[in-house]
């Protein structure tokens, strides 16, 4: 479904909620980091997860790092809002509790969270807005991920094959934006979300590319 017609469908939709996700390499957490600096007004969650921290991320600031005991008792207490099993890994998830404070609060409240966890939220909270995060080109994903040098090839294959995967979710958001370039992306975002736009900021009305691979192609660059 085109951009327009599924912005049009969510007319009316309460924005204090916003759930961004993507597939993973996309630049989610590099673009919602970027909105939370420039409109200190929006309040962003801080999700749980099982993983290891990589290098210069802070518990309690980029995730809060649990163990899968902790986690597990999380998720059977009902404190999550949503999680999941990310790549086969790692779990992931969202404290209710914050979220629910924050909008009490009247704060603007935004989840970066797996396209799994969206489709959770999307059960439970429908009035929410959803917006998925794709990149300029497939060749661009692949290499995002590759330049983290953080993964092994096989890790890389594997979040590739995911991204494939939730590629192919993105008619089920509500809006898509393209992070070709950081600050354009928050400043759609930004207009998405119902907020004042940033000076010289707005929608802009390029088309969405289809970033998706083609079915059976290799996960490799090429591929467009």
């Amino acid at each position: 479904m085109p951009d327009a017609d599924r912005l049009s469908a969510a007319e009316g939709r309460d924005r204090r909620l916003t759930v961004v996700s993507g597939p993973a390499g996309v630049g989610k957490g590099t673009v919602v980091a970027r909105l939370a600096a420039r409109r200190p007004e929006v309040w962003v969650s801080v999700s749980a997860t099982t993983r290891p921290p990589r290098p210069g991320e802070v518990d309690g600031v980029h995730y809060l790092f649990v163990s899968d005991a902790e986690f597990d008792a999380m998720a059977a207490n009902g404190e999550l809002l949503e999680w999941a099993v990310v790549h086969g890994a790692a779990k992931y998830g969202t404290p209710r509790e914050p979220v629910l404070r924050a909008l009490a609060a009247g704060r603007r409240a935004v989840l970066e969270i797996e396209t799994q966890g969206a489709r959770q939220v999307r059960s439970s909270w429908p009035e929410a807005f959803f917006v998925f995060l794709v990149p300029p080109s497939w060749d661009e994903l692949v290499r995002r991920l590759a330049g983290r040098g953080t993964e092994t090839d096989a890790q890389q294959q594997r979040r590739l094959q995911t991204a494939r995967e939730e590629l192919a979710q993105v008619d089920d958001f509500d809006a898509t934006v393209v992070n070709d370039d950081v600050d354009s992306a928050v400043a759609r975002l930004v207009s998405l979300m119902g907020l004042t736009p940033d000076e010289g900021a707005g929608l802009t009305e390029d088309p969405i590319p289809d970033v998706r691979p083609a079915p059976g192609e290799p996960l490799r660059e090429g591929n467009l």
